[in-house]
């Protein structure tokens, strides 16, 4: 698996796809969606969808996917090898989500959690699939969240196509564990080739399982944790456990705001309809959170 693009660039998303089969424009497709890596502290989260025609469905059973959780890497490995060498009739597609882009969308401004994030990406997987001319007949996806609730979005946003949303449906549905392999096979290797932009002394690569009550990841992030910038950008550093650390190996941070004391002559909000205003307003928040200040001098 080509994963050069992200190793380019590993702070936001990246997408990667197989070619779409002729067949697969021509014939009614199934098609799975399936994640690995949402629970890690540590490493992206990746999206895939795997699909085929239903007349082929025998043939992708007849691979012995299973959920990539019950498969060795080896396997996996082995099992996405044959899928490619399949590709007359299987395709997949996937997106990448940087630790940084998962970290940065939770906890902006405008809150966007796990769950959105991992809807929403695996909606725009199926329109991909879609958009590429895919003949998708039939969706079925793992839940996240309720299913029930997940199956209806997804059935609003594609009236014309049947949608099957169920938990442990990588267990279920093997064009599901196909999806599952390709997300798994895909964040094993950008895990393993990550490329830390930051300059690390005695850069330990053995993380543990990433997860966040594994003691070995926790030792990694005590470790590699800065006092005044935090963690490289491998960490998900909105999860608990990075932000725990933090609190208790780096410096405190205390911001300022530029005006001090209690603003006297501040005046009601009313009282910006009512007439003349006799002193001049205050600076708009988005100056005032960030300490900005009109410049007098060059």
């Amino acid at each position: 698996m080509d994963l050069s693009e992200l190793e380019r660039d590993n702070t936001g998303r990246c997408r990667l796809n197989s070619p779409v089969p002729a067949v697969c424009r021509k014939e009614p497709c199934v098609l799975g969606v399936d994640e690995a890596g949402r629970g890690p502290v540590l490493g992206p989260m990746v999206y895939a969808i795997c699909y085929c025609p239903l007349s082929r469905l025998a043939d992708l059973e007849a691979l012995k996917v299973a959920d990539s959780k019950t498969l060795s890497e080896s396997e996996r490995d082995r099992l996405f090898a044959k899928m490619e060498e399949d590709g007359d009739f299987v395709g997949w597609a996937l997106d990448v989500l940087s630790p940084n882009l998962i970290s940065t969308s939770m906890l902006g401004r405008v809150k966007y959690n796990l769950n959105s994030l991992s809807h929403d990406t695996a909606t725009e997987l199926v329109q991909y699939a879609l958009d590429q001319g895919v003949k998708v007949a039939q969706v079925f996806v793992d839940t996240v969240g309720l299913p029930e609730t997940y199956q209806e979005r997804l059935q609003q946003r594609f009236p014309d196509i049947e949608v099957t949303v169920k938990a442990k449906a990588d267990a279920l549905y093997p064009v599901v564990s196909a999806a599952s392999i390709c997300a798994k096979v895909a964040r094993d290797q950008a895990v393993r080739n990550w490329r830390f932009v930051e300059k690390l002394q005695d850069l330990d690569t053995d993380y543990g399982s990433g997860y966040p009550n594994d003691p070995k990841t926790k030792a990694w992030l005590r470790k590699h944790v800065d006092p005044v910038f935090g963690f490289p950008q491998f960490v998900r550093f909105s999860w608990r456990t990075a932000q725990s650390i933090l609190e208790k190996e780096a410096e405190d941070v205390t911001w300022e705001d530029s005006q001090t004391g209690d603003q006297e002559g501040l005046r009601k909000i009313e009282s910006y309809f009512s007439g003349p205003q006799p002193c001049p307003r205050l600076p708009h928040r988005y100056f005032q959170e960030r300490g900005l200040e009109p410049a007098t001098t060059l």
